[in-house]
């Protein structure tokens, strides 16, 4: 158990004032040590001899479950708290004790309960143990304490239904006490039912339909024939917006501009300054296309967000384009990038 000077906790971190029983051991540290030996470096553990500090380690325990029940908070029926020990040898198995009173305390026998114990050390690692009325509770509130502590947590593991962790520098800034208070709440959440969905929600197939219907959806063959129009007064350019993986397993358009999804909006926002050149005007024709039409939709709606009111997209996708038996190769726009098929480019003298 790593040593280290006296915690002092903090207010003003909660709701409500987390429970600390650093005054009780202070306590039991008066007792004549011929009664049960110094608490602070207790006698070498002998196989033959009683622990002397059981009962009053049982006793203190009792004691600190009895005040954490009292104080604890209710978060969606499920009783919660953050619990402070002062360092000193043995702590890792008095916080154990403490866990061993919850789980027998009659006050949380009938309802669920999530408590933090932890033993904060100002230099060095502190332990922390997260016991609750199930494992669940135990490793969502453990699960977010890494998340919060990220790199600081040394080492941990869940086991028995209780989550166990050493911790470096615990309590050393107000955050720490905060994060801990945060981590119970959030964890004690009640699950929500999968099948009720949260207000102003909305299913993928929903936001697909919703950006359909601002769409004037085209056909690959009549993306072709738009592709092929002199007489139209306004650019049109095919736009690929699938991953590499996609074009490299299924084949591309040459002359297609490719333009990956997660880019597509810089690249035509006529406002942005990493547009492509072709994009410097509202009225361009954007036709995108991905492998069965699906991310394109919504692609495409979120061109008509930018102002690109022409922008559609191509029903079916690259798939439909060559169910359809259309060439390969269209000539799209001189942006296009050149074909690997190209010996030189003829761009220097």
């Amino acid at each position: 158990m790593p040593q280290g000077g006296r915690w002092t906790p903090r207010t003003g971190t909660s709701s409500r004032t987390t429970s600390s029983y650093g005054e009780v051991l202070e306590q039991l540290r008066t007792i004549p040590s011929e009664h049960f030996g110094e608490l602070s470096e207790p006698a070498t553990p002998s196989t033959t001899s009683p622990d002397p500090l059981g009962p009053i380690r049982e006793q203190v325990a009792a004691t600190i479950v009895l005040r954490a029940t009292r104080d604890a908070e209710l978060v969606d029926r499920t009783k919660v708290g953050v619990v402070f020990t002062l360092p000193y040898a043995s702590g890792e198995e008095f916080l154990r004790t403490i866990a061993e009173e919850l789980e027998h305390a009659t006050l949380l026998r009938q309802e669920p309960y999530l408590f933090i114990l932890a033993l904060p050390v100002t230099m060095g690692l502190s332990p922390l143990l997260i016991c609750g009325s199930s494992e669940d509770l135990s490793d969502r509130a453990g699960t977010l304490v890494k998340s919060k502590f990220l790199n600081r947590v040394q080492r941990y593991e869940l086991r028995n239904g209780r989550w166990g962790a050493l911790i470096r520098d615990l309590c050393s800034t107000t955050y720490d006490e905060a994060a801990l208070w945060d981590a119970v709440r959030k964890a004690a959440r009640e699950p929500m039912d999968p099948l009720i969905p949260p207000p102003g929600s909305r299913s993928i197939s929903q936001i697909l339909d919703q950006a359909r219907a601002r769409l004037q959806r085209i056909t690959p063959q009549q993306a072709y024939e738009e592709l092929q129009d002199t007489a139209l007064m306004w650019p049109v350019v095919l736009v690929d917006i699938r991953p590499e993986a996609q074009r490299r397993q299924f084949g591309s358009i040459t002359g297609a501009l490719v333009v990956e999804r997660n880019v597509l909006e810089w690249r035509f926002d006529p406002r942005c300054a990493y547009r492509l050149p072709i994009a410097d005007r509202y009225d361009l024709r954007v036709i995108v296309f991905c492998q069965e039409s699906y991310t394109s939709s919504l692609a495409a709606a979120s061109l008509h967000d930018l102002g690109l009111l022409n922008a559609t997209d191509m029903i079916g996708g690259y798939a439909a384009w060559k169910e359809a038996g259309l060439p390969d190769e269209v000539e799209v726009s001189s942006t296009a990038p050149p074909t690997d098929g190209r010996l030189s480019v003829p761009v220097e003298a």
